[in-house]
């Protein structure tokens, strides 16, 4: 599959406060662009699912029409290790589907970083967005409440039973591209409200062992 080129929208300024989003492909490019702060928040999108970057060398990462943008839009340039890295955002957040792709694609975005530029972890400038998946609502409560896995869900719809809530509707969301505007900005973008957590190497390497799992039964 060829993908065309991905293009980074960037933000007014970067350094202290700002944010680099990627996400996962051009549909929710472009409605986190409208959901974002154009001051201090970029987006990055990701086509496709990501090389695997752990066995990829520099050139080829460079090469790659994804990865090599993105390494430009971080200023980074993997050839020249001896060169201080010094990202221009402060948070680089991943945004992707809460699906099963986009739980791979995330994953190995997070491996990019753990086996290139290690050091994003170590000082915790990495993030994982947690997106909706499902949005509950009823007559009977205030607010709607968000799922982002199947056992999230079942949690909430058996809380909403004890409650003794009733007409109980479930909204299945088909990508961040299909999320409305102001529930992606409370869920995911606003600092004031989203659901942000701090990825790690811990997570990388736990990750790795899945994938280590999953090839010695052949389904890598």
């Amino acid at each position: 599959m060829k993908f065309t080129t991905p293009k980074l929208v960037d933000c007014a300024q970067r350094g202290p406060g700002s944010e680099l989003f990627i996400v996962e492909g051009d549909s929710a490019a472009r409605t986190l662009v409208r959901a974002r702060n154009p001051e201090n928040q970029a987006v990055f999108p990701m086509q496709g699912k990501p090389m695997n970057a752990l066995k990829a060398d520099a050139a080829d990462l460079h090469e790659n029409v994804q990865f090599g943008t993105l390494l430009d839009a971080l200023r980074v340039d993997l050839l020249q290790p001896a060169r201080p890295v010094e990202i221009p955002y402060q948070r680089i957040i991943l945004l992707f589907d809460p699906d099963a792709d986009g739980i791979h694609g995330r994953t190995l975005m997070l491996l990019f970083f753990y086996r290139w530029l290690r050091k994003t972890l170590d000082d915790g400038h990495v993030f994982d967005a947690h997106a909706p998946q499902w949005m509950v609502t009823s007559d009977n409560m205030t607010d709607a409440a968000f799922a982002t896995t199947p056992q999230h869900l079942k949690k909430i719809r058996a809380y909403l039973k004890e409650q003794g809530i009733t007409g109980v509707k479930t909204k299945r969301f088909r990508g961040l591209g299909s999320v409305d505007l102001d529930i992606l900005s409370t869920q995911c973008v606003d600092p004031k409200t989203r659901r942000l957590s701090v990825l790690t190497a811990d997570h990388a390497e736990n990750a790795l062992m899945v994938f280590e799992d999953l090839k010695s039964l052949g389904r890598d």
